[in-house]
């Protein structure tokens, strides 16, 4: 298992919280998305076939990039 911990600057209430958590965790391999809006961060735990690549990529596709 992987555990990454991402900023996203886009994150600015619980309905954004919902739809990353939703959207991330049906993508195969990952196992936790916990978005947090007062921090503006998400911490998610994944295996393959997940990736770092995919999950990012996906997080821009649902307009919540990574920070850089």
């Amino acid at each position: 298992m992987i555990t990454v911990t991402y900023s996203v600057p886009n994150i600015s209430c619980m309905h954004c919280v919902h739809t990353i958590q939703s959207e991330v965790s049906e993508l195969e391999g990952v196992k936790s998305v916990k978005a947090d809006a007062a921090s503006k961060q998400v911490e998610i735990v994944f295996e393959a076939p997940a990736t770092e690549e995919k999950i990012k990529a996906l997080m821009a596709e649902i307009n919540y990039p990574v920070a850089a």
